[in-house]
């Protein structure tokens, strides 16, 4: 790097220098700059400091630019930018791609107007890639897989989303895994804390129907005069220890059938992430689907019943045999085709609309656009699986009902329909979705204070 050259002329153009500090303009991008190289928290950011930081800088830059590449001819075209978005999940066409080589950026620090393109060949090369991007700290790629991670951060108690992406800084790091607990701990106290509404929408699965009209008052009332208030926590146990064993699966297959279906692509396109994280989100479900049944005859237990975990479970395998538990296993794995398509088709749909629209300086959708995707995705995804999701719970529940007849996950759809119509594929709704924006609240906040607990730094 030309440190007493470029650095110097940086220095010259963005502040002027008071004895060893440099005094700097308070825009937002000139914060971000400050916070990000000033190494003594002292507000301000020495020669020294300043020289430091565009070194790191320009290395993080390097990996983008290499990352974009994709010809490695050391030049960057619209058919490379569009290739490289559309792997993140985001469309624009090849007008759109020459304009982002050419477009004008005005109230950058160095100057009123600045062209990435400078030679207008409609390709960039290294120099032109750093010298435009060089005091910007966040506008590059990896930075939207950084704000818009989904599955780690959001828990609604169904963990059938496609994993997330993490950025080659997140990997070389090792930071990746410190999400992943952060997210692991962060289910636990959503899950905990809504637990009485899933063990509610369990209830009213099996037990609900035309002639036992199971209202949300009425059935915390049962509950609670059943088994007391800590009743409402069946289950519970069971749906929070399961957690651990599924996301690290989960994440290990998916890794692996990434490097299948992409090749040696650093990050999918929608479709090949879907493919991967249905595949993955397969594997970790029948890894775990035992305990999913535990969960479900431990929701719908009666008091006395069992006396914890172990003992369901060695009363199931006596009484019921070991294909008990994987009773209702096909709709469960045929569910999580729509839960993850729907919900990751929504959410980099919003993603896309909000990144298009309002993402000029920053990637960063704040708390509240984030938390708004996340819940409308995850409904939307549990909205379209609600009835797969149904009739597997039924099954799962089948010995736990006295005279509860053996039954087909086809013959139980038309019973149902036969029965209640179209509506009884839908007992439970109402509970399950109640718990949705306090499950995604409660999971991102606890994940963020997680995130700082376990050092997670953002790159």
């Amino acid at each position: 790097m030309e440190q007493s050259g470029r650095t110097r002329k940086a220095c010259g153009s963005i502040g002027r220098m008071e004895g060893e500090k440099m005094l700097l303009r308070p825009t937002a991008t000139l914060q971000k700059i400050v916070q990000a190289g000033d190494k003594d928290l002292d507000g301000q950011l020495d020669f020294e400091e300043f020289v430091h930081y565009l070194q790191d800088h320009e290395k993080k830059l390097r990996l983008v630019f290499k990352s974009l590449d994709k010809k490695n001819d050391g030049r960057i075209d619209a058919q490379e930018i569009m290739q490289s978005l559309r792997d993140l999940g985001v469309k624009i066409s090849e007008q759109q791609a020459e304009k982002i080589l050419k477009r004008i950026r005005t109230g950058h620090f160095w100057g009123p107007v600045t062209y990435m393109d400078k030679n207008g060949t409609m390709t960039i090369d290294w120099n032109e890639w750093r010298d435009y991007h060089l005091l910007h700290p966040v506008e590059n790629i990896p930075e939207i897989i950084l704000y818009w991670k989904h599955s780690t951060i959001f828990d609604v108690g169904e963990n059938l989303t496609v994993p997330d992406e993490f950025t080659v800084e997140e990997r070389q790091t090792g930071m990746w895994w410190r999400h992943l607990v952060a997210g692991g701990g962060a289910g636990a106290v959503s899950r905990t804390c809504t637990a009485p509404l899933d063990r509610l929408k369990v209830l009213m699965q099996v037990h609900a129907s035309r002639s036992n009209n199971m209202c949300i008052v009425g059935g915390f009332t049962q509950m609670i005069r059943e088994g007391g208030a800590k009743s409402l926590w069946r289950g519970n146990g069971i749906n929070v220890l399961k957690i651990a064993p599924e996301s690290a699966i989960k994440f290990m297959a998916y890794e692996q059938i990434k490097r299948l279906v992409g090749s040696d692509q650093e990050t999918l396109r929608i479709h090949e992430r879907l493919v991967a994280g249905s595949l993955a989100g397969a594997i970790a479900q029948s890894s775990i689907y035992p305990m999913e049944v535990l969960k479900t005859r431990m929701a719908l237990r009666k008091t006395g019943q069992y006396s914890g975990m172990l003992d369901c479970a060695r009363k199931i395998l006596a009484r019921e045999g070991m294909t008990a538990f994987y009773k209702g296993y096909v709709p469960n794995m045929l569910g999580i085709i729509p839960y993850a398509g729907i919900d990751l088709a929504v959410y980099e749909t919003l993603k896309n609309a909000w990144l298009q629209r309002y993402a000029v300086n920053s990637a960063d959708p704040g708390v509240f656009v984030l938390l708004a995707c996340g819940t409308m995705s995850s409904t939307c995804g549990q909205l379209a699986s609600y009835p797969l999701a149904l009739v597997r719970t039924r099954m799962q529940a089948q010995a736990s009902i006295e005279g509860a007849p053996e039954v087909t996950m086809s013959s139980l759809f038309k019973q149902i329909l036969r029965t209640e119509g179209a509506f009884g594929l839908y007992r439970g709704l109402a509970p399950n979705f109640m718990k949705v924006i306090p499950a995604v609240s409660i999971s991102y906040v606890v994940y963020e204070n997680l995130k700082i607990t376990l050092g997670v730094q953002s790159w």
